[in-house]
């Protein structure tokens, strides 16, 4: 049967208010500035400024929002509180997920992405950077051992509980690694590597660099991408069993907040292929050890590779 004229009419005039009210609530939220925060260390202010440079050259609208804990801004960005941040994928794997399987970096970005999908959250392009557990020594100390790996490392220890049971080999710990279920215990299993208690030195996880620096302790646990790994000079061992987690930072944002921003997805992943080991690990040194800003260093930064 034929639908009757007034029935069209009624259908494309319903087709037509519903069209330009999705349009309304689209453009309302492309009105509003986008709320971006991060954590509360050097990395991330340094990725909060130059991320708010970048994008408001680009045409955006950004508030930013510093030092907000991990767990807060999780909870914020599902609750519609947060639209952007840079987030971790180990932070995300462990830490939002529970999930403490060994992973390659391609197999744990896959895993968070799809997970937060389901959230509405979406993951962009990581950045070629790996902000992981480690442990370092001196480099003079590192090179004169002949230890460039955890399992060399290990090796060292044992030789030296064996020939010279007067000296234990101090190892400088942050408190939290310590107890972590995923922390020194399995840590221990995988590299078959027994410890007396007296070797282990715990402090707060800044002290560790400089405990290793004055050889206080003779390895400790550190960030990978921290500005004092360069700023002392450290060698940070391979994990050669590879048990700590990828942690690579990426840009995640709430999927209406790209949808409603068109080039937003784009301008993000033309900047995080910028952000290397070893670059942020340079720009953290600057802030760190050098005491510029984490503006200036963001906007020298961009500058250099032409984007501001």
């Amino acid at each position: 049967m034929a639908t009757p004229v007034y029935m069209k009419r009624w259908l494309r005039n319903t087709a037509l208010a519903l069209s330009a009210t999705l349009a309304l609530s689209t453009s309302a939220l492309a009105a509003k500035p986008i709320v971006f925060a991060t954590k509360s260390f050097t990395e991330q202010h340094i990725l909060s400024a130059m991320t708010t440079m970048y994008l408001r050259k680009k045409g955006f609208q950004i508030e930013p929002k510093t030092n907000i804990a991990t767990t807060i801004g999780r909870n914020a960005m599902i609750n519609k509180q947060i639209d952007m941040t840079w987030e971790y994928t180990g932070t995300s794997l462990i830490i939002f997920n529970h999930i403490n399987k060994p992973m390659s970096p391609k197999e744990a970005y896959e895993t968070v992405k799809n997970l937060d999908a389901k959230l509405g959250l979406v993951w962009l392009n990581p950045a070629p950077m790996n902000n992981t557990y480690a442990f370092a020594m001196t480099r003079k100390r590192a090179e004169e051992e002949h230890i460039s790996t955890m399992s060399q490392l290990v090796a060292k220890i044992e030789e030296v509980r064996k020939n010279d049971p007067d000296h234990n080999w101090l190892l400088g710990l942050d408190l939290e690694f310590s107890g972590r279920s995923d922390g020194m215990k399995p840590l221990q299993k995988a590299y078959n590597m027994p410890l007396d208690r007296p070797q282990i030195r715990q402090m707060d996880p800044g002290l560790v660099y400089n405990a290793v620096r004055d050889g206080f302790v003779d390895a400790g646990l550190i960030y990978t991408t921290d500005g004092r790994v360069k700023g002392f000079d450290l060698k940070v061992l391979e994990d050669d069993k590879h048990f700590f987690p990828s942690y690579a930072v990426t840009p995640v944002v709430r999927k209406e907040v790209l949808d409603s921003h068109p080039g937003l997805a784009d301008a993000l992943n033309q900047l995080s292929p910028l952000i290397t080991d070893d670059v942020i690990t340079e720009l953290n040194k600057r802030v760190d050890i050098d005491h510029q800003s984490p503006q200036q260093v963001a906007r020298d930064f961009l500058k250099s590779k032409g984007l501001l």
